[in-house]
């Protein structure tokens, strides 16, 4: 059976949001066009990677092209909640990143989370094989903007405890800082970023005009496991 790419070129909105009560939020990303909805699931560590490295990207393509690029701004336009009822396409395993040359459009791609190992290739690529996914174009000033809200959904949890910085809990909270214990975090495979150094190594590729990047990743970003929420 053929994957599902589900393309927006020119959406209405491209937001992230949440659903739940702080400490127990569930986060998603939805795509709008006129009354074409779609929604995917992931975790609060992938809305922040996104976030910062769209703003790397933005950073290198006015640095290497010297395309106009809007300035960095906590303002937020589109301040309005998902649109109701939530109804998630898949859960985010794989993210992809890359920048179209022809339109001057920042290009989000989200890939459905696989049991198994599959070629990277197929990140904003047409072909048959590979996870569902969902290509999102979105303007310099449109990526700007999903940074912003990113940023403010993502403060709007739980506040952080003032020694160790960790969420407070309503049930209380263990702090290192007070003899308290952090168990070990590990690396997620649902954080595996396709282009995890926007800034480095950028190359065009053949047909698309997409910017590609190394694939892999020194980074150490840690994921409290599979649980999406917040």
């Amino acid at each position: 059976m053929s994957r599902a790419i589900h393309v927006f070129r020119t959406p209405d909105r491209f937001v992230a949001g949440t659903v739940g009560q702080p400490g127990d939020r569930t986060f998603y990303l939805q795509a709008v066009h006129e009354t074409r909805i779609v929604s995917v699931m992931l975790e609060k560590q992938q809305v922040a990677i996104l976030a910062d490295r769209i703003g790397a990207l933005l950073d290198e393509i006015h640095r290497r092209f010297g395309t106009a690029i809007p300035p960095e701004s906590d303002h937020v336009g589109d301040l309005s909640p998902l649109v109701m009822p939530v109804d998630a396409e898949f859960r985010v395993g794989t993210m992809g990143l890359g920048w179209d040359a022809e339109s001057e459009a920042v290009v989000v791609e989200l890939l459905a989370i696989t049991e198994g190992e599959f070629d990277e290739s197929v990140v904003l690529d047409d072909t048959d094989e590979g996870p569902d996914a969902v290509r999102v174009f979105l303007t310099t000033e449109a990526a700007r903007e999903f940074a912003a809200r990113s940023s403010r959904v993502i403060s709007a949890g739980r506040q952080p405890c003032p020694l160790c910085h960790e969420p407070l809990d309503p049930d209380g909270h263990l702090c290192v800082r007070t003899n308290g214990y952090k168990r070990d975090a590990e690396l997620s495979k649902s954080l595996d970023f396709v282009d995890p150094e926007v800034f480095r190594n950028l190359t065009i590729q053949d047909e698309g005009g997409y910017l590609d990047v190394d694939p892999t990743d020194p980074d150490d970003d840690t994921d409290p496991g599979p649980n999406p929420q917040d």
